[in-house]
């Protein structure tokens, strides 16, 4: 696999900083039952990271610390962890809110049967991977079959209230482009998936996240390969909006990766770009005593793939 983060460090990306800190995002492994193209952390099913017990221990510690008020879990496909429900419990027993970044599939798996029940029993948001409404585009990016395991899935959320007018379960979906370009308009977008998944399948859902592609890992690699990577980058750049950087996810969030490492978001955890500070490289158990207000934020050129065009974040686009 090609390294990206050679052709991302030198950067010209404004320099930025952090206001509150609103949601603790969680890596708990990259152990995955899938093994997507776009995937910037290379989960898959061969994966043997997995955070430990002890870690898992602490984190309703540092969120009643810091007074957060969001988990936001994500992997591979989180559910994998052993200790998953463990955490989501203790966490909303404190009255946190979680996120569950879900890829779908998990919910059809051997074993996970009564996964999506357990979600929402603790009435967990959901964010799920769903990068169209057409089963080619779908089973070319994520494989084979992965379209009709999604719609069962997300089917069987419906049914337990998620999606439904009222019912207070967040049910929301994810788009990535297929290839370097930058999606389309995501309320234009959403529309079209209402749409589509309404009078096909019977499908209802809260809102469509658009996000763009990362130079990064899998996805940067095989720019690299194809021989795309400067026009992509190129491309995020020219569509560069100054407007974005106040909404961009690292204002308020904090990235954790499943050996308790502290990033300013997701991708940097992914590049190892440690979250900035003075001596050693700074841990979750820190959070403990120490607040992250103002602090600065590591960028690098990737950063651009947050601010082009709409803007792109966990929450979807920023415009």
């Amino acid at each position: 696999m090609h390294a990206t983060l050679p052709l991302l460090e030198a950067t010209d990306f404004p320099a930025i900083r952090r206001g509150d800190l609103q949601t603790l995002q969680v890596n708990l492994g990259y152990l995955c039952n899938q093994s997507c193209v776009h995937c910037h952390v290379n989960a898959g099913p061969t994966r043997t990271e997995m955070m430990s017990d002890d870690l898992i221990d602490l984190i309703p510690r540092v969120l009643q610390a810091r007074d957060i008020s969001l988990l936001d879990l994500t992997g591979g496909a989180p559910e994998m962890h052993p200790r998953f429900r463990d955490l989501v419990g203790a966490a909303t027993a404190q009255g946190v809110k979680v996120m569950d970044r879900c890829n779908l599939t998990i919910l059809r798996e051997p074993g996970y049967e009564s996964m999506a029940a357990f979600l929402a029993e603790h009435r967990v948001d959901i964010v799920a991977s769903m990068p169209c409404y057409s089963p080619a585009n779908v089973d070319q990016q994520r494989g084979n079959g992965v379209f009709d395991k999604s719609i069962a899935a997300l089917q069987a959320l419906n049914a337990l209230g998620y999606g439904q007018p009222g019912s207070g379960l967040a049910l929301n979906l994810v788009y990535n482009p297929l290839g370097p370009s930058l999606p389309p308009s995501q309320q234009a977008l959403e529309a079209d998936y209402k749409r589509e998944l309404r009078a096909h399948f019977g499908i209802e859902f809260n809102a469509l996240f658009t996000l763009a592609n990362m130079p990064i890992k899998r996805f940067g690699s095989t720019l690299i390969s194809k021989g795309q990577f400067a026009s992509y980058m190129q491309l995020l750049k020219d569509a560069y909006q100054p407007g974005n950087l106040d909404g961009v996810m690292c204002r308020s969030l904090v990235s954790v990766d499943w050996q308790g490492y502290l990033y300013d978001c997701d991708f940097n955890q992914q590049l190892d770009l440690p979250l900035p500070g003075q001596g050693s490289r700074p841990e979750l158990h820190s959070l403990l005593v120490e607040d992250v207000h103002g602090a600065e934020i590591r960028t690098a050129d990737h950063c651009y793939g947050c601010t082009a065009g709409q803007g792109s974040s966990c929450g979807g686009a920023l415009n």
